[in-house]
């Protein structure tokens, strides 16, 4: 895969670090390694691996079998639903685990292998993290025969409009007929190996761009569905063909392995040369020596765990908070290097199980492929995951989502310009992966080009928050290829659009109505405080840029966009509440308001704090931090799991000890599941991707918030947690320290003129 040059850049700055700044202990990593003494029973019990395009949920059964659950991060069908490429169950026989009293099953975080022993032999599963394949092996006292068997669910092509787990969960439609059909797989004949895919004959896509008036458009964007092809092929050495879904060992053997090698194409024209794809990539892969494809892939894993970390202690809590901060940024490693960014809901880890033909999956009961709240894209939700990945310095983790955007620019610009008659671009709050609002939200058979539903109706200002996560990472990595190629494109447009799309008022101001202050208060709002902040602190950012990254015409628009964009809405309270309706009590404190106006509340967000996270126009060491401050206690929704955002809001503002408890709710909000970090649904799905972001990103400003030049360290940090950490900051800066005590000792900036910048704070209680 070639890489863009800026994320060239970023690399040769993450050596540059690595070997500017101490080199970690990983005993901080492997101590947080997840051990079970017990098999498993069903896909509930399972633990996560992956590379970050290809996962696998990977457990045991009571008979001893090993079952891996296979996702790859494109692996979209016609209908635009993202599903797993199947499942493989291992047996080995004599079976190691009948003596389950030394069963043991280990989650190795340090090299993100997991390893099933039997306190003697032990069998390896782990996908190497630089080439496109899974590995499992193992390393056995008495020879055995080794059986891996495919199983697939999508057997039957048939019709989305009759009932089959497949429909449950497609958000997407809604309760309205579709003309298309679920495909099923295919398994193809193969001397040596287990092969199959599955192939896009049709797909949503034409439908989608008719449906919502862009017809005229269609033949300028390629269909990024119809005749898209992925799949896989299961071999190994000294296994052979039994029969279309199964391999066996010929002779027994001390160290029998399995290798799946996995593909994805687009424009496939024929199946046939997908194969052959396939077929050539694992002939490839294979001839890897694996001693050394595993060495390279541990060495990955090293350099992954070195970049940043932040490990806590002091209390039982404070060992969860840090435990469940090292889970959250694996399983983001795991589901965030391919071609897609993960998904706030399950990410590639969902789970299901077969259930009849004639019934639609559930909440409850559904099939692998299931997950709540469809397939979309949704901002509010899914920008979580990736706010915390600039100060870790994963920018390889951070480029899907960016791309996510860039990749849909045009079709944002052509919907602009044909809606609108506007230049510029805009983008819906839930989105297909190519841009447009999903059809259950825009309305079939929708006479307007205004999406229908009134939860996202003019919901469009997560594109600035995607900027500035943008202009957050070009900060750190100083990477002008990255401004030039993604920020400004896609900033210059996303501008132009407000700049154009609302009138001036008769102060001279943009007044933006209708519009909506996110979800919550919807369609009759004016002047939303989350635009204004988030136009007023990009625009800034954007204008700090070195001036010959952009045109004189690009400055000269922030220039007058910023001049004519109108205040962030205050008011006062009533009762210690954010008023109702917009109406204050004259005796109440001063607050920022939610919008200029507004009405009754749809959901449960808080608008007004977005000046705070993310857009951080007020905080610790800034003007008027009581405001925002007062502003805090008076929000109607208090809220730190899941996508609420107390936990980072609380940081951001000094506020320790909700900061702390957030923490604490985010790191502790277990499901049902064995591996209790795949987050419980809250409002979301599991595993809940939110849930994890938001603790990583309320941990990582509680010890370090920057701003421009400074770096300030402990704004919210408690007195009684003792830390270790190493964290990213602008201008190419590491910063390594321990705190204890509520103090600092042994702080490290690389480089070393950077320590000027750095503030320390005193920490709480």
């Amino acid at each position: 895969m070639k890489l863009p040059k800026w994320l060239l850049v970023v690399a040769w700055f993450a050596c540059f670090c690595l070997s500017s700044v101490l080199a970690a202990d990983d005993s901080h990593i492997s101590a947080e390694d997840v051990t079970w003494t017990a098999l498993g029973q069903n896909e509930n019990d399972s633990m996560p691996i992956g590379n970050g395009d290809l996962a696998a949920n990977v457990w045991t059964e009571p008979n001893g079998d090993l079952v891996l659950l296979l996702a790859k991060s494109d692996a979209w069908t016609g209908m635009g639903k993202l599903v797993k490429l199947g499942r493989v169950r291992i047996q080995l026989t004599p079976n190691p685990w009948v003596d389950k009293a030394h069963f043991r099953q280990t989650l190795r975080l340090e090299n993100g292998e997991i390893e099933i022993s039997n306190g003697v032999e032990v069998v390896r599963v782990w996908i190497d993290a630089n080439h496109p394949v899974l590995h499992a092996e193992a390393e056995l006292e008495r020879p055995a025969i080794l059986q891996a068997k495919l199983e697939l669910w999508r057997t039957n092509t048939h019709p989305y409009n009759a009932s089959s787990p497949d429909r449950g969960g497609m958000f997407e439609f809604g309760n309205h007929p579709v003309p298309l059909d679920f495909e099923a797989d295919t398994i193809a004949t193969d001397k040596h190996s287990i092969l199959w895919y599955h192939y896009n004959r049709s797909s949503i896509f034409p439908i989608v761009l008719q449906q919502e008036h862009l017809d005229s458009i269609l033949s300028r964007h390629t269909d990024p569905l119809l005749h898209r092809c992925f799949g896989a092929t299961l071999g190994g050495p000294d296994l052979a063909r039994v029969d279309d879904r199964t391999i066996r060992s010929v002779t027994p053997s001390s160290n029998p392995r399995g290798n799946l090698v996995v593909l994805t194409e687009t424009q496939v024209a024929d199946p046939a040369t997908f194969e052959s794809s396939l077929k050539n990539l694992a002939a490839r892969t294979n001839r890897i020596p694996r001693s050394a494809a595993r060495s390279a892939h541990q060495q990955w894993w090293r350099d992954f765990w070195n970049r940043s970390w932040i490990s806590v202690s002091g209390s039982e809590d404070a060992a969860k908070v840090s435990q469940g901060y090292v889970m959250q940024r694996y399983m983001m490693a795991a589901t965030s290097r391919g071609a897609f960014p993960a998904k706030f809901n399950g990410g590639l880890f969902t789970v299901g199980h077969d259930i009849a033909e004639s019934r639609d999956s559930t909440t409850r009961d559904h099939n692998p492929d299931f997950r709540e709240w469809g397939n979309s894209y949704w901002n509010q939700n899914n920008r979580l995951l990736y706010w915390p990945l600039v100060a870790t310095g994963d920018f390889d983790l951070l480029q899907p989502w960016f791309r996510l955007y860039i990749n849909a620019l045009p079709m944002a610009i052509d919907r602009a310009r044909l809606y609108f008659h506007r230049g510029g671009a805009l983008f819906p709050e839930t989105m297909y992966f190519w841009g447009l609002p999903n059809l259950n939200d825009f309305g079939w058979d929708n006479p307007t080009t205004e999406i229908q539903s009134a939860w996202q109706r003019y919901h469009i200002q997560g594109s600035l928050e995607v900027i500035a996560e943008i202009l957050d990472t070009y900060d750190v990595t100083q990477n002008q290829d990255l401004a030039r190629d993604e920020i400004l494109p896609l900033a210059n447009a996303v501008v132009t659009f407000y700049a154009q799309h609302w009138p001036l008022g008769a102060d001279g101001k943009i007044y933006l109505a209708p519009t909506q202050s996110l979800e919550t208060y919807q369609i009759d709002a004016a002047n939303p405080t989350p635009d204004i902040a988030g136009l007023r602190s990009d625009i800034m950012r954007l204008l700090a840029l070195p001036s010959r990254l952009a045109s004189p015409e690009q400055r000269a628009l922030w220039t007058k966009t910023l001049d004519v964009l109108p205040a962030v809405p205050t008011g006062t309270t009533a009762n210690g509440k954010t008023p109702p309706l917009g109406k204050g009590d004259p005796d109440g404190t001063a607050v920022i308001l939610p919008a200029l106006h507004y009405g009754s509340t749809k959901n449960e967000e808080n608008p007004e704090l977005y000046v705070a996270f993310p857009y951080r126009l007020y905080g610790v060491g800034k003007p008027d931090l009581k405001l925002a401050q007062d502003s805090f206690a008076a929000r109607k929704f208090p809220q730190d799991t899941c996508w609420g955002q107390d936990g980072p809001q609380a940081a951001i503002l000094g506020l320790t000890v909700v900061a702390q408890k957030a923490a604490i709710d985010e790191f502790t909000n277990f499901g049902d599941q064995r591996f209790q970090w795949f987050w419980k649904a809250g409002h979301d799905w599991i595993p809940d991707f939110d849930n994890g972001g938001t603790g990583m990103m309320t941990l990582e400003l509680m010890i370090m918030q920057t701003d421009g030049r400074r770096i300030q360290l402990l704004p919210a940090w408690p007195k009684d947690w003792t830390a270790e950490f190493k964290l990213h900051a602008p201008y190419q800066t590491v910063v390594k320290a321990h705190v204890e005590n509520g103090r600092i000792t042994h702080l490290q900036v690389t480089p070393p003129e950077r320590a000027k910048d750095v503030v320390v704070h005193t920490a709480a209680r």
